[in-house]
């Protein structure tokens, strides 16, 4: 929980987060009892321990008194006890004592007497009070720790910690999501350089680059958005909401990430690392505060998804053409809007007004529907207005027949806003898109198209 004050302070608060230093100075408990009297949550949506809270509510109507003596501040496990209603009473630090370790283990001491009491912990911090406690148990603690336990008092009871799968950090890291940085290399294929091989080794170094700095940003703001993914159906499975990988590993692995990342980049050349740059400052401000606002959000979402464009072309030193990054913003802005478009669909299921930590009501959907397929349909213009150009009949061997994009490109956005008015649209739609079989056929098909387009019918 004094994790958990900390990012709500910085997301809440931010400019307070500069005294932090100084309630530190002052003592670990004056430190927490200011920031849970700073910082709001939502003791409903914290991610308890399923099985161990069962037991202790079992206990609870056997008869067993509960005690719930915690280091986090007062005001924390009150909210806690409250919302749970099996506790008899709270002990907590209170701005004065911080009560963990030898703090803990002489209050507890004092009120109940050596071996007067069982207790339940999960850290080496706890191992001052199971030296004085009559039974321990040891809850989502490592192997090491049941072994000190065991020695200091008799185990009653073990709940095993969930060992963490590769899956987990996968999902972690969103390794799904790379796939978006594929974007780096459209610039390379627009301008049938396909045979380039230094351009190749630069933008497969950007892409790795590009996909590590993404992974930092995913970090932050899942951390960032902790309460808000707990109220999602879907996004509450995430590993730091779901409480499977602790705050402090995001904490520590995403400036590593991002220190990788620039490293990676400057083996790239080109004036890709300014542009790398750029995208971190956009992806956090959009994670600090941009995602709260109406509109803005999606403006930056879709700037986001061109910035990949624009860097895949810094980093090989090839210019832009007016016509692709055109089409590139109108078709990300309208993936913007199916995806929040998705998202209030999915909170008004719920039965709710408002998108919690978005700038929406659920009343807004139509809306954004009409603004996204709007800018979709405008990107398809763009599409057509490029086709009768002269630089499709310098690029194009037969022109004429790259007019069948339109069509693809006309049934591909019609097919993922059905797909999000019935649904069924994955959080983020070029994820979907990777997965959906109507949409690979598209692909396919508009690849097929520009490959006849440039060497004519292969009989």
């Amino acid at each position: 929980m004094l994790h958990e004050s900390t990012l709500g302070i910085l997301r809440e608060k931010s400019i307070d987060v500069l005294f932090i230093p100084y309630w530190l100075w002052q003592g670990k408990a004056v430190l927490k009892h200011n920031l849970s009297n700073r910082t709001a949550f939502d003791a409903s949506s914290l991610p308890y321990h399923q099985e161990f809270l069962a037991w202790l509510k079992r206990q609870h109507l056997a008869g067993r008194k509960l005690i719930l003596c915690t280091a986090s501040d007062h005001v924390i496990a009150q909210a806690i006890a409250d919302y749970l209603g099996i506790f008899d009473e709270v002990m907590a630090s209170d701005g004065k004592i911080n009560l963990a370790g030898t703090h803990k283990a002489k209050a507890l001491r004092q009120r109940y007497g050596h071996a007067g009491f069982d207790y339940a912990g999960n850290s080496k911090a706890d191992l001052d009070v199971w030296q004085c406690a009559r039974q321990a148990i040891v809850v989502n603690a490592s192997a090491k720790i049941v072994k000190k336990a065991s020695d200091l008092c008799k185990l009653e009871q073990v709940f095993p910690s969930a060992s963490t799968k590769m899956s987990t950090w996968r999902k972690m890291l969103r390794v799904h999501q790379w796939m978006k940085n594929a974007l780096l290399f459209v610039p390379l294929l627009a301008a049938h350089q396909i045979s380039n091989v230094e351009a190749w080794f630069a933008l497969i170094l950007a892409f790795l680059s590009f996909s590590l700095c993404a992974s930092s940003v995913y970090i932050v703001n899942d951390l960032l958005d902790l309460e808000s993914d707990r109220q999602h159906p879907r996004k509450c499975n995430r590993p730091f909401a779901s409480g499977t990988v602790p705050i402090y590993i995001g904490v520590i692995l995403a400036p590593l990430l991002l220190g990788a990342s620039f490293s990676i980049a400057l083996q790239v050349g080109g004036h890709f690392i300014p542009w790398l740059l750029f995208y971190f400052i956009v992806t956090c401000a959009y994670s600090w505060r941009l995602k709260t606002l109406m509109l803005l959000d999606c403006l930056t979402l879709a700037m986001l998804y061109t910035l990949r464009i624009i860097a895949g072309a810094a980093a090989i030193s090839m210019g832009l053409s007016f016509w692709l990054l055109a089409f590139s913003v109108f078709l990300f802005l309208s993936l913007a809007f199916v995806k929040r478009y998705a998202e209030l669909e999915v909170q008004l299921l719920q039965g709710k007004q408002k998108a919690h930590g978005r700038g929406y009501y659920t009343s807004d959907a139509p809306l954004l529907q009409t603004m996204g397929i709007s800018a979709g349909y405008a990107s398809v213009l763009v599409l057509a207005f490029y086709l009768n150009s002269d630089v499709v009949i310098s690029l194009y061997k037969y022109p004429e027949i790259i007019w069948g994009t339109v069509p693809i490109m006309l049934f591909w956005i019609s097919w993922m806003w059905m797909i999000a008015h019935r649904g069924k649209m994955h959080d983020d739609p070029l994820v979907f898109a990777v997965k959906d079989k109507a949409s690979l056929l598209s692909g396919v098909a508009f690849a097929t198209v520009l490959a006849i387009g440039s060497v004519g019918w292969p009989w």
